[in-house]
């Protein structure tokens, strides 16, 4: 919850990232506001999205609004419980996955479908603006949104032997992050092993599954191309699938603050928000896919008949989908066509 705290020359010692010292403001009222997320602060969207928000939420403010950014679950807990974390008001901000707790937010499903996203930066502006118009209610009232955003093309990394067709994945043992990315996996033959992508070098060095799906960026911090051997990259225009994230704040604290620090906050949420988290998840593919690169291991990029045969699958994993939202109460075709036109109009900006 919001805490109102007086800085002292004390909070130079803070385990927090984030937090600045602002000169002259030594002894002026503030608020701190405490940020929680899974991924070490080395991590792409800790180190280029959370932690410079932080800063420049602060800096805004002039020393007003402390933001303390707390990584790797420091302040205890799971990958899963995040969101309630924030609900619940354990802590003012949070970084997570709607789908670390499956069929929960079934709606920002509809942007994790296979072959959807086209880049992270236009899909996460499209995220947005369907959460204004179709998650809020969704989400709940406890709930005020900063950002919503997808990571880069989610590829395969799997040890030997390299898959390129469908039937590769028929037995292997996979994980994958969310519902809708495990029904993916199963339905191509796969064992699908559902969890939050901290668990993933452990699980990989255990052997416990033969790969993952993940995108480029957070192979990096992983470790990835040293566990595993290939990589399996689609061609074309769009992702065999991306995930959906929430930048999410208790309301109860963004409500606690006075006007004006609730306008710099407002400032730094909504679309531009959710643009910069995508873009630098994207802009992070680049030079962890160039690791694998280096090591040496086998990179397929899927095309042609074989790309096609995927296509075929990704319209199953849609269709099933819709059937299943509509049986839900929802109309899964208009939000489905609802997302891709926003998708379609965002990326040909």
């Amino acid at each position: 919850m919001l805490r109102r705290v007086f800085i002292t020359a004390g909070l130079a010692g803070s385990v927090a990232l984030g937090a600045l010292m602002v000169p002259g403001a030594a002894q002026s009222q503030e608020y701190t506001l405490r940020v929680h997320q899974f991924l070490p602060p080395q991590g792409v969207v800790p180190r280029d999205f959370i932690i410079p928000w932080a800063e420049k939420v602060t800096e805004e403010s002039e020393g007003r609004l402390n933001v303390e950014v707390y990584s790797s679950m420091a302040l205890g807990g799971t990958p899963p419980s995040l969101f309630d974390q924030a609900r619940e008001g354990v802590v003012d901000i949070v970084w997570t996955l709607p789908g670390y707790t499956p069929g929960r937010f079934p709606i920002s499903e509809v942007f994790e479908l296979p072959f959807m996203m086209t880049n992270a930066e236009a899909t996460s502006r499209a995220a947005w603006r369907f959460f204004e118009e179709h998650m809020q209610e969704e989400v709940g009232e406890d709930i005020h949104m900063i950002a919503v955003h997808v990571h880069g093309p989610g590829q395969l990394h799997m040890n030997a032997p390299a898959v390129e067709t469908v039937a590769d994945m028929e037995g292997r043992t996979v994980r994958g992050p969310t519902r809708i990315i495990t029904r993916m996996l199963e339905s191509m033959g796969a064992t699908a092993v559902g969890m939050p992508v901290p668990q993933v070098p452990e699980s990989l060095s255990r052997n416990v599954i033969d790969g993952a799906v993940i995108p480029w960026e957070v192979t990096a911090v992983l470790r990835v191309p040293e566990l595993v051997d290939t990589h399996t990259e689609m061609g074309g225009d769009t992702a065999l699938y991306t995930s959906f994230f929430y930048f999410a704040m208790n309301r109860e604290a963004y409500e606690e603050l006075p006007e004006d620090l609730r306008a710099i906050i407002d400032a730094n949420s909504g679309i531009e928000a959710s643009a910069w988290a995508g873009r630098i998840q994207q802009e992070g593919d680049a030079p962890a896919r160039q690791a694998a690169v280096d090591r040496g291991n086998t990179i397929i990029t899927v095309e042609g008949d074989a790309l096609a045969e995927w296509h075929e699958m990704g319209e199953r994993v849609r269709a099933a989908w819709v059937e299943e939202m509509n049986e839900r109460g929802y109309d899964g075709e208009a939000l489905l066509a609802a997302a891709e036109a926003l998708i379609e109009e965002e990326s040909n900006r």
